[in-house]
């Protein structure tokens, strides 16, 4: 045998073994399932959201690392943390809503903050996504890339969207993640207070448990609008771990209490953002750096007034959906 036969010989040999290995999966295209496996999927999801409820010591580390506009000067780690209750307010079974209650203070003085919420819904038709400025709006989930995928829907304080993405759960190196889409969402007070170049973020969110909680993992790039309406720039690349450990060794029953007391308060006002949202095909409302929406304040004042019994629940409830009704009736806002 002649050596262009041996090399013939090797080359065909070594092509034919590629082609017996299994080309990898597209991380976002669609998901074909039996129907046993598609309901093991869907339960074994559940389980996985239902697992992030509990109380927790919360470590957030942010971090701007690359950056892509030439001059920019990244700014410094920055670590922060507290304690958090994440409870669930509400499983339909295809409909999961995960509420977190920050408490601050001390032991014999806490103060609880109602943080961030978290909606999980599966199979979604479409999304409140941000799109830019001081507006959210609906966008259909392509129909072929909803079976067996969830939504992440991440609303501020108040109840007000903040940005929402579709991702599959699905395990890789034996660790059960969900990725989202890339998404787009306006800027988190630590950065809107500087008054950065940037204007808002494009980033995709990972969720995942570890064997004492779970984790949060975001990987931001930091954008710039165009004026012009052309093409938003990359300005710096940002990496957000938000860790999770289970924890009950700080004042649980503060969280307890507030959410106990305020819990019909913030009800009526997710049903009104949602009434707005479906009437008017998304929502609009004047953001400020501090505060995220421009009502969000006095929203939260009413939740502690009830909560200090200076108010009643329903007499909170009918100002503050009228806060809502006008915030996003105001040319602007």
């Amino acid at each position: 045998m002649n050596r262009l036969t041996k090399t013939l010989l090797s080359s065909t040999l070594a092509a034919l073994a590629l082609a017996a290995v299994p080309a990898p999966a597209l991380a976002d295209g669609p998901i074909v399932q039996t129907a046993e496996a598609a309901k093991a999927a869907f339960e074994e999801d559940r389980k996985t959201i239902l697992a992030m409820a509990g109380d927790f010591k919360v470590t957030f580390d942010m971090q701007e690392s690359t950056p892509w506009m030439e001059g920019y000067e990244p700014l410094e780690r920055k670590i922060s943390g507290g304690y958090e209750s994440v409870r669930v307010i509400e499983d339909t079974g295809t409909r999961i809503v995960l509420q977190h209650l920050l408490v601050t203070g001390d032991e014999a003085n806490p103060y609880v903050v109602k943080h961030w919420r978290q909606d999980w819904e599966y199979q979604p038709e479409k999304i409140l996504a941000f799109t830019g400025g001081d507006n959210w709006e609906w966008k259909a989930v392509p129909e072929k890339m909803r079976a067996g995928r969830w939504s992440q829907t991440v609303y501020q304080v108040d109840d007000s969207p903040r940005y929402a993405g579709w991702g599959e759960w699905e395990v890789t190196q034996g660790i059960r993640r969900w990725r989202s889409n890339w998404t787009a969402r306006p800027l988190a007070r630590r950065d809107a207070i500087r008054n950065p170049v940037y204007d808002h973020y494009m980033g995709i969110n990972r969720h995942q448990l570890t064997p004492t909680g779970w984790i949060h993992w975001q990987d931001n790039t930091k954008m710039i609008a165009s004026k012009e309406g052309g093409e938003a720039k990359p300005v710096v690349q940002e990496y957000v771990l938000n860790t999770y450990e289970r924890f009950n060794g700080y004042n649980v029953a503060a969280a307890e209490t507030y959410w106990d007391k305020t819990k019909g308060y913030w009800d009526a006002v997710r049903s009104k953002w949602d009434e707005v949202a479906e009437a008017n095909g998304g929502i609009r409302i004047a953001q400020e750096a501090s505060a995220g929406t421009t009502i969000a304040n006095e929203l939260m004042i009413l939740a502690d007034k009830i909560k200090d019994g200076k108010e009643t629940p329903e007499a909170a409830s009918a100002k503050a959906l009228a806060l809502i009704e006008e915030g996003t009736s105001r040319k602007g806002g």
